[in-house]
């Protein structure tokens, strides 16, 4: 178990306050653990501290149902960026990936169906069953995102080029400048190279709707339905929101071993990736401790970060810190009164961290039968590989759904992406047995009609859900050995998740790149002097991508180098 490789103790905590560290994290989450990689290979003592009795932050396995081992929050993986994969060897420190093909299957009421993946001709075939158009055009389609992703990839590779903050010499401004401008002429040649039209293509995938997006591609409902998913998939936002077509292409930005927007399953669940990246931490001298809550941050009269104290009373120093906890967590609650300018605090509580998200992992006794496959053995089929969609055969549905939420209600009819990871893990469920995820859509974080702190009020919204599947795949209910909900509330006190987003701040165009956490900061930097942010909050943003924390160890560096 996770718990055992991460104890804390008073042996633990005394080794902490022993000594003057080069850098501490605030944080056991996957950008956490990428960021003390990365600093310890470079020499730096570092210490990771982890709030809760397991590391992983959201991307995390717990068993809380004896035998079924839960991706609690994250449940599939995509996004890790391959340089990190490569460059902490994580393969060799235990992640293995568990490709998943097909990767999409839609069921309908009227007994029709739509599977989606990687292989081109079941695609083909697929899609004709409901527009031979759609079919023809739907490789254009993926071309055309694919296209579009290579030339975001060294965006998200590096820190933007943000300007100096504070005071500083003629020689680090020139070179600055120097690196603000290799940056953009860089941007310049890869916008020559992409062409007049694909820019433009480029300009309105990243402004306009996702449903006007996918409108101008496709007429069929469901393939429609299934590919919107992506663009309100942890947003408040509709399918008609302006810019959410940005986070369709953030949702297809990544790879399984080299094959572009494939997502796979991680054998151990997503809790191996934080495993895996702490192993390498370790391995190069990063000390890890769990159950070592930060209270605050120490802050000498200079205005220089000095360290933490921890919720013990314990403080542990250093001159650098890096934060994995959201922009709000860090700067409204760890560091002190009066310490950073009143415009940037106001930006910082002003920014948007409300969900609409709930998170339900499932013990069941049997695999789920859908209606319209019409298959009468339990065994695993195609239909149980991929990203199951229920209740999203129309983008109206997504938006009705959508509608309700923003009016103070869960969704009517939800939009439930359902996973079985089980069918293709053998290490996370009993034999004959299986683990389900449900990653549900849209659930204010205060319903108007009830409490998320009321059990009865809880139960019903399960049943609910449960329900809704019944209608796909009949009996599912009775299915159900026990179960764990995660609403935005549980999200926030558990996992840290300030409003219980999943990408620690909305991921609208105006908290993207430049502006992301807020305009002037985005470097990773913050204007208290050696502390970082290098969690979701900051760019290029949520999802299990390890590239806030590689790109804030890496300037971390840079500022360690020079000093």
């Amino acid at each position: 178990m996770w718990r055992r490789s991460f104890s804390s103790n008073a042996t633990a905590t005394s080794a902490l306050k022993d000594k003057k560290w080069d850098a501490l994290v605030i944080g056991g989450g996957h950008n956490g653990l990428t960021s003390a990689a990365y600093l310890a290979r470079a020499g730096l003592s570092v210490a990771v501290l982890e709030r809760r009795h397991v590391i992983g932050g959201a991307a995390v396995t717990e068993e809380l149902i004896p035998g079924f081992k839960f991706s609690r929050c994250s449940y599939l993986q995509s996004l890790l960026r391959p340089s990190i994969i490569r460059e902490l060897e994580l393969r060799r420190h235990g992640l293995k990936l568990l490709k998943r093909s097909p990767s999409s299957f839609t069921p309908c009421l009227d007994g029709r169906y739509l599977l989606l993946g990687p292989d081109k001709d079941l695609n083909h075939s697929e899609i004709s069953k409901f527009s031979k158009q759609d079919a023809d055009a739907y490789p254009r389609y993926e071309n055309q995102l694919e296209n579009f992703c290579k030339f975001m990839d060294p965006l998200l590779d590096s820190a933007p080029p943000e300007s100096l903050q504070g005071v500083s010499s003629f020689k680090d401004r020139f070179k600055n400048g120097i690196q603000k401008s290799s940056f953009w002429a860089h941007c310049l040649r890869q916008a020559i190279t992409l062409g007049q039209k694909d820019m433009v293509d480029f300009m309105d995938l990243l402004l306009s709707p996702a449903s006007k997006v996918l409108n101008n591609w496709f007429e069929t409902d469901v393939l429609k339905a299934t590919l919107a998913t992506d663009a309100v998939i942890g947003t408040t936002g509709s399918v008609h929101t302006p810019g959410s077509g940005y986070v369709l292409l953030h949702h297809v930005m990544g790879e399984t071993d080299g094959d572009r927007g494939i997502w796979s399953y991680v054998e151990g669940g997503m809790g191996s990736v934080s495993l895996a990246i702490s192993n390498a931490a370790k391995e190069a001298g990063a000390h890890i401790v769990t159950s070592a809550e930060v209270s605050q941050l120490l802050v000498e009269d200079s205005g220089a970060v000095n360290g933490v104290l921890l919720a013990d009373g314990t403080p542990v120093h250093s001159s650098v810190v890096l934060s994995n906890a959201t922009p709000y967590k860090t700067y409204m609650d760890l560091v002190p009164r009066d310490v950073l300018p009143d415009d940037f605090i106001r930006a910082i509580k002003y920014s948007d961290y409300s969900s609409a998200t709930t998170k339900i992992n499932l013990a069941v006794n049997k695999l789920p039968q859908f209606q319209c496959c019409k298959i009468g053995h339990p065994d695993a089929g195609p239909q149980h590989v991929g990203t199951i969609h229920i209740g999203s055969e129309s983008m109206e549905e997504i938006h009705s759904a959508c509608q309700d939420s923003a009016n103070g209600i869960p969704s009517r009819r939800l939009v439930i992406e359902m996973t079985i990871p089980s069918v293709l893990d053998k290490t996370i469920s009993p034999p004959g047995k299986h683990v389900i995820n449900l990653f549900i859509q849209y659930t204010p974080y205060n319903p108007s009609d009830g409490s998320w702190g009321d059990p009865a009020y809880r139960e019903s919204f399960a049943q609910k859900c449960f329900a809704l599947i019944d209608e796909y795949a009949p009996a599912f209910s009775s299915s159900v050995i026990g179960y764990d909900m995660l609403t935005p509330p549980d999200l926030e006190r558990e996992i840290g998740l300030t409003g219980g987003n999943i990408f620690h701040g909305a991921m609208g165009l105006d908290s993207l790149f430049l502006m992301r956490p807020v305009k002037g900061w985005s470097n990773y930097r913050t204007p208290l002097q050696g502390l970082y942010l290098c969690g979701s909050g900051a760019h290029p943003g949520g999802g299990v991508m390890g590239a806030p924390g590689r790109n804030a160890a890496q300037l971390v560096l840079q500022d360690v180098n020079k000093s």
